[in-house]
């Protein structure tokens, strides 16, 4: 059976839409099979999971153009909004995009993370995609009520829920200690060090546990989302006591971007009709925050959150800014809930489900409108074989749309043609002088063969750190058990 899909006609079909299904509905052993089976279908295929720490840190470099990589957390109808996503990436020649979940949304979508690698790269399979695969566990977040009751308990949780990651085929971990930081203490970096030593430690946590051959992208957070606004000075304070943390617990990589906060909150300010107020985002802030991670620390960037619900005309702020990453998540799931092709009577369903299962989510003061834009997407999971049942013209009606979003995005963000990127080396000592373009074919468009490699260097091109930019970052980690656990490493990052 597994042959039959070498043919890309095979891929392109309904079988990959049968095989996907069993992947998600199926039994267990069906479930298991199928992963196996796609897992193994993108490996010969060329789609296959990936970090992109390496272009993160090209990118501070110099080495590639300023670009912001949407990072989309695909909640509802995963395999319609992942075709969606690889459709426009594929017609735009998209490389640089992330497929991310958090860690609340793991649960009340009810996607764990085998489940979630298996379907975006179907996705991807099913719409001829292919490179590699950037998967990203996005808020892997330390929940602070938990934390103070019992730190060891919340720190385990997280701790099993990466290693189920990285299992999986997830080589993107967002860390958020953030939510650990205490603006009562007296400077910054007291009120940043429970912050940069959990986020040093997870970082050590996942370099010992990510597969051979593969430096997977970690970022990590100095302002939670949706509280105060990030400065340089709160930056320099997490990263010095991160870097000093990290060479205390030994020779690791380090992390390639940072999260700030500069006005956004998750899923916007929802007015009492049910729409979303305007954000007055500090522009300026990002930008300096960016320009230092990039300069000081050799970051790819900050990184934006929160950002899915600003106006169109707001995208095209970011890579001015040259934020490395920006996360986007609740307006793909309105124009779902939304959409004029959605059967009313599931509409009406859903909204009921949420007032009576999620009442105690509707804060006292809030309309009707505003409690069920809020907490609709807790009947995603409990709904979610209803979404992937609608019949197939309404699907293609909201995949259509979805699509379009997804294309605006790409262009806005910059990142349309990024499969094929050359980046610039920047000459250093005359010695170092590059005589040629560094390559990052391998990198954004995929490797050729089951066990990839090393990308190359054009012959005669200089320059040791334009090398160390185009290492392997998506080589195909074969999934065995006890694979993957290594010792030390060399400092970067």
């Amino acid at each position: 059976m597994l042959k039959k899909f070498d043919d890309p006609k095979v891929r392109q079909s309904a079988a990959m839409d049968d095989l996907v299904r069993q992947a998600v509905f199926g039994t267990g052993d069906e479930k298991d099979r199928a992963r196996w089976m796609i897992w193994e279908i993108g490996q010969q295929a060329g789609v296959r999971p990936a970090s992109i720490h390496e272009l993160y840190l090209a990118r501070g470099r110099g080495e590639v153009p300023p670009f912001t990589t949407p990072a989309m957390n695909v909640r509802v109808m995963s395999y319609d909004t992942g075709r969606a996503i690889f459709r426009a990436a594929k017609r735009l020649d998209v490389g640089a995009v992330i497929c991310e979940i958090a860690r609340s949304e793991i649960a009340y979508t009810d996607q764990r993370p085998a489940e979630y690698v298996a379907v975006m790269t179907a996705a991807a399979l099913r719409e001829g995609f292919t490179g590699p695969l950037f998967i990203q566990g996005d808020h892997v977040q330390v929940n602070a009520k938990k934390y103070a009751a019992d730190p060891e308990t919340e720190l385990s949780a997280l701790r099993s829920l990466i290693e189920e990651e990285l299992h999986a085929g997830f080589y993107n971990i967002d860390v958020d200690t953030s939510t650990l930081v205490d603006l009562s203490q007296p400077n910054l970096d007291s009120q940043q060090r429970v912050n940069y030593e959990r986020a040093a430690e997870f970082t050590k946590f996942i370099r010992e546990r990510e597969p051979k051959g593969v430096t997977a992208s970690v970022g990590a957070e100095i302002g939670e989302v949706g509280g105060k606004n990030s400065d340089v000075h709160e930056l320099q304070a997490f990263m010095d006591g991160y870097i000093r943390t990290l060479k205390r617990l030994g020779k690791h990589v380090g992390i390639s971007k940072i999260s700030v906060q500069t006005g956004t909150s998750h899923g916007g300010m929802v007015l009492p009709d049910g729409t979303i107020a305007k954000v007055q985002l500090d522009l300026p802030a990002l930008k300096a925050l960016s320009q230092d991670a990039r300069a000081k620390y050799g970051l790819g960037g900050a990184v934006q959150h929160g950002a899915s619900t600003l106006p169109p005309e707001a995208f095209s702020n970011f890579p001015a800014c040259e934020a490395v990453e920006i996360h986007l998540a609740t307006n793909f799931q309105t124009i779902v809930m939304e959409h004029p092709a959605l059967p009313a009577d599931l509409r009406r369903e859903v909204n009921e489900w949420v007032k009576t299962e999620a009442k105690e989510e509707w804060k006292k003061g809030d309309t009707e409108e505003q409690f069920l834009y809020k907490s609709r997407k807790k009947a995603i999971g409990p709904f979610k074989k209803r979404f992937w049942d609608l019949p197939e013209s309404v699907r293609a009606a909201i995949g259509a749309d979805l699509e379009k979003t997804f294309a605006f995005l790409f262009e806005q963000l910059r990142v349309k043609g990024t499969r094929w990127w050359r980046p610039r080396t920047t000459p250093r000592r005359a010695s170092e002088r590059p005589r040629g373009r560094v390559r990052l074919r391998g990198l954004l468009a995929g490797h050729r063969g089951r066990r990839g490699g090393r990308i190359l260097v054009r012959p005669g091109s200089g320059g040791r750190h334009a090398a160390q930019a185009v290492e392997t970052a998506a080589q195909p980690a074969r999934r065995r058990r006890g694979e993957g656990r290594r010792g030390a490493r060399t400092p970067g990052g």
